[in-house]
């Protein structure tokens, strides 16, 4: 039960959902405050795997604008008796005879959908994937193209457009096999393939290194005061010329702020962590170190603290 305003008894107070008549009602005085609502919840619960492929649901999923035919697209399944067998083997000759020409698409999708979750995007980030997918290939010049950095290379081009990049290395980590050489030429392809439709260069975003510091920092299982210090300290770095990539400064960032707590990190655990080379950070490191004084909060650590950092 939930509280709602009843006009008849003047205040809040608790009421019921009649799911039959789609009424809802107050509980104490008995008024329908609202009538003939729409129950959006699921129809009935399904088990469509436990029950022999009976699934009670009567209807479809969500139609797909970038599909020819929307994705509602009728498949005839195979009924049941002797009668039935003879009558799938009939229809289901004609249906494989009409073949699906976004049978390529649908596949591709469904990759995209895969990678999207296992890295925990969010469904902009691949439906953006999938829309940059759709007017590649619609340019019909992508066949012999490697199919799995094709793909990631979409997916990490979505991420930066929709401002929330991953590293190509974290793309590659679920790209089924594709390297990271593989998705950047994919991606240089990709761009000039947009730019050539467009009439002008693509827009990917400016990538920051604030954009990777919460993840990172979580991965390594940093203190909430401490991820705090390293996103304030990123943004004061960004007021310097460091000519460092952002996830190489990101990473930086991350080894003073962990030598400065009580509980150190090692490079090596940072460089796991953050995808960027130990020799990378220390160089990274070194570009930082003059300064390490105006970067690092005064809250989070004081001059003496900064002076026995480590010189590189």
């Amino acid at each position: 039960m939930s509280d709602a305003f009843c006009s008849d008894c003047k205040r809040q107070t608790e009421v019921v959902f009649d799911h039959s008549a789609g009424d809802t009602v107050c509980s104490e005085c008995g008024l329908v405050l609202e009538s003939h609502s729409i129950d959006e919840t699921s129809e009935w619960r399904t088990f469509a795997n436990e029950s022999g492929d009976n699934d009670p649901v009567r209807v479809g999923g969500p139609s797909n604008p970038l599909l020819t035919d929307g994705g509602l697209s009728t498949v005839i399944a195979k009924p049941n008796g002797a009668s039935g067998e003879f009558l799938s083997s009939s229809l289901g000759r004609w249906q494989n005879r009409g073949a699906n020409p976004d049978r390529g698409l649908i596949l591709a999708f469904k990759t995209i959908a895969t990678m999207s979750d296992r890295l925990g995007l969010v469904a902009t980030i691949k439906d953006r994937a999938n829309e940059i997918y759709k007017r590649v290939e619609d340019q019909k010049s992508s066949r012999g193209r490697n199919q799995d950095a094709l793909l990631a290379a979409c997916l990490y081009i979505a991420c930066r457009q929709e401002d929330k990049p991953r590293t190509v290395k974290e793309i590659c980590s679920v790209a089924n096999g594709a390297t990271k050489k593989e998705i950047g030429r994919a991606k240089e392809y990709i761009v000039k393939q947009l730019g050539l439709e467009k009439g002008q260069s693509v827009e990917m975003g400016t990538i920051h290194a604030g954009d990777f510091m919460r993840r990172f920092c979580s991965n390594l299982g940093m203190t909430n005061q401490a991820v705090k210090a390293a996103q304030e300290a990123v943004q004061k770095s960004e007021e310097f010329d460091i000519r460092r990539s952002p996830i190489s400064i990101a990473a930086a960032v991350i080894y003073i702020i962990t030598q400065l707590s009580d509980d150190k990190k090692p490079l090596k655990d940072i460089s796991v962590a953050t995808g960027v080379a130990e020799g990378t950070i220390r160089n990274s490191y070194k570009d930082l170190y003059p300064h390490v004084s105006k970067i690092i909060p005064n809250w989070y650590a004081k001059e003496e603290d900064l002076r026995n950092l480590c010189s590189p």
